[in-house]
């Protein structure tokens, strides 16, 4: 039985990947997956084929990977961050129901909550909720729901994909939404190109949050009422060592 592997390979650099994925797209002759995503692998791995597709293809990139496992060859599907995360591992599964001879192994990876999360020091500290405001496959009205009912649990809130050309408000609606239950200084943070080239981020106010201009290469994090600003960084303690002793 073939394989095909789901591979997340995180923010892209060879450092920033596991080990596990690292073997396994150095075992793999075909790599696939969106053309942004093979990019960040091709220098490290030159001498693999490469199957790739452009946005918004993503059925066709995993049936195209799916034939090619099932023609006999062990190929690998590149996802950025995590592979099950906003990435390939669901829709392949659902396909590879057709191919029952290929066996689907997913690869996990280090999701950008975790690797952006690390770069602003510890916004995560305590419960959060992961919310896309990408609206291709979820309606708006749907993600308005998730924010307002993320934000009235008061969970701190890490937003993929906050803005495009074509969704240049979004972030400042979803801040709009947040604020009918933060306050405006509510500790925010960003961070663009996470372990990449040009990484920046910064912390800054829910209300200076929803002025900001964001990509879809920049991952935003909303703090509950219980994050700081501490040294310029954000951190949402868990809190209770500190109640404890100050009792």
């Amino acid at each position: 039985m073939s394989r095909l592997y789901v591979v997340g390979i995180g923010p892209g650099k060879p450092a920033g990947m596991t080990l596990e994925a690292l073997e396994v797209l150095e075992s793999c002759p075909v790599i696939a997956g969106y053309t942004v995503y093979v990019d960040l692998v091709k220098e490290r791995f030159p001498d693999k084929r490469y199957l790739t597709t452009s946005m918004k293809q993503e059925v066709e990139r995993c049936r195209m990977a799916l034939m090619e496992a099932a023609a006999g060859q062990d190929t690998a599907m590149v996802c950025s961050g995590d592979a099950g995360v906003y990435g390939m591992a669901g829709l392949l599964m659902e396909l590879g129901a057709e191919y029952p001879q290929v066996e689907i192994i997913v690869v996990p990876g280090v999701s950008a909550v975790l690797s952006g999360g690390a770069v602003l020091g510890a916004p995560v500290g305590h419960d959060f909720a992961v919310i896309s405001l990408s609206d291709l496959l979820t309606p708006w009205e749907m993600i308005e729901r998730r924010l307002r009912c993320a934000s009235m649990a008061d969970l701190v809130i890490c937003l993929y994909n906050p803005s495009s050309r074509k969704r240049k408000d979004y972030l400042k609606k979803a801040c709009r939404v947040v604020m009918e239950q933060q306050r405006p200084d509510t500790v925010c943070g960003y961070v663009k190109q996470i372990g990449r080239p040009g990484q920046e981020f910064g912390v800054l106010t829910l209300e200076e949050l929803a002025e900001f201009e964001a990509d879809m290469f920049t991952t935003v994090f909303i703090g509950s009422s219980r994050t700081k600003e501490i040294g310029g960084r954000m951190v949402t303690p868990r809190g209770y060592r500190l109640e404890e002793r100050a009792r």
